[in-house]
């Protein structure tokens, strides 16, 4: 009897996590099966790699409308996240920036299981999502974490707890490990005149250019720290990031009785992607192991707050509710992009930030700001895209 495979949907298929993710499948024609590809890459790279990934992977002859670019328009490809329109068991949401927030909606409400590599949705749209999947047991049982740091989390928490009431008794804090960036240990004076180019000289990742300069500022680990929050039901009190620059573990869970579990394996993406898509089964030989016979240097050092304060806007986001989240990812991105047409300087991104935070009035886009509605969430959204192109 034939093996039944694992169906696929890829949005973002040609990013960074959307190429990995295809030479997993790749390695491994017996568990999986291509059922639905998505890309939005303008350059003409992206779309030659994106035809060649529908040739190989949906066959010359049996595109049947599940490969889709951009030119498509955005409805299609939130269409390709509807299991019940591609067949798919799983839905790897690899797109990045908040774009990502409706294809995920798109997955769960459709009864999907999402592999989870767009953290925007989680740190935008958690309130929602929490709502929509139950909370609890059901979170990770729906949604399977890419992110290297919340897939060592997952992994260290497996086997060790029976349920989400059982793991808040047992657990008593998470951490999350960050490699420190390009810029660890620089002074502020120092970073006054970076260019894009070294922002984008990450020393450990491989990824797109908008978290690689998240990974610079350190607002990727501000935003996992929110996607955490949200994921494992644990308060921001108790979730803490140290600075680990070999990145071999890729993150840590203390339990109440001074245990501390780390998930620890070689800097790799092929790993947490794996595992997403075929949980709760592990494939054979993704990556080469450590190895123990070699001597690792395993050092960790405190955050530098003061120089990085991205973590501390993200717990105050938290603490102010739901809808600071998404101003603060929102007027993130904007600086970002501004930051790479070299309109402002390095460190003017997290201070535009915290401006938009200052300024922010919840109750002007929310009937009730502590649970607001998806309708109110794109409101917010679509008012800092047209801020954000009046800038251009």
């Amino acid at each position: 009897m034939s093996k039944v495979k694992r169906k696929v949907a890829i949005l973002g298929s040609t990013g960074s996590i959307g190429v990995q993710a295809l030479e997993v499948i790749a390695q491994n024609p017996d568990e999986f099966e291509v059922v639905a590809l998505a890309a939005g890459g303008a350059s003409e790279r992206s779309k030659s790699l994106f035809r060649e990934q529908c040739d190989q992977f949906l066959g010359l002859n049996n595109h049947n409308n599940t490969a889709l670019s951009a030119e498509d328009g955005f409805e299609s490809v939130v269409k390709l996240a509807d299991t019940n329109s591609t067949g798919a068991d799983v839905v790897l949401n690899g797109i990045a920036g908040v774009v990502g927030l409706e294809p995920s909606i798109r997955a769960l409400e459709s009864g999907g299981k999402l592999a989870l590599a767009n953290k925007e949705s989680i740190v935008v749209g958690g309130s929602v999502i929490t709502k929509l999947v139950g909370g609890g047991d059901e979170m990770l049982t729906r949604i399977h974490p890419v992110d290297s740091e919340h897939s060592a989390i997952w992994q260290c928490i497996q086997g060790e707890v029976e349920d989400w009431h059982d793991a808040k008794r047992k657990v008593r804090k998470l951490i999350l490990t960050a490699s420190g960036g390009p810029f660890r240990g620089m002074t502020r004076s120092e970073l006054v005149g970076v260019t894009v180019e070294q922002a984008l000289k990450h020393p450990t990742w491989d990824m797109g250019p908008l978290v690689t300069i998240n990974s610079a500022t350190l607002m990727n680990k501000a935003l996992e720290l929110i996607e955490a929050h949200y994921l494992f039901n644990i308060e921001p009190a108790n979730i803490e990031v140290t600075v680990h620059p070999q990145s071999i573990i890729h993150s840590m869970v203390e339990y109440i009785d001074g245990a501390t579990i780390a998930q620890k394996s070689p800097p790799s993406m092929k790993l947490p992607i794996a595992l997403a898509l075929s949980y709760p089964q592990r494939i054979d030989s993704i990556e080469p192991a450590l190895d123990w016979n070699q001597t690792y240097d395993l050092h960790f050092e405190p955050v530098d707050n003061d120089i990085f304060p991205a973590l501390n806007i993200a717990r105050e986001c938290l603490a102010a509710g739901p809808l600071f989240p998404v101003v603060m990812n929102a007027a993130n991105e904007i600086a970002v992009n501004n930051f790479i047409r070299g309109a402002i300087g390095f460190l003017d991104i997290i201070d535009s930030v915290r401006a938009a935070l200052d300024t922010f009035e919840p109750n002007t886009f929310s009937a009730n700001p502590t649970a607001p509605t998806l309708a109110e969430i794109k409101n917010l959204l679509e008012h800092f895209t047209n801020m954000s192109n009046r800038q251009v």
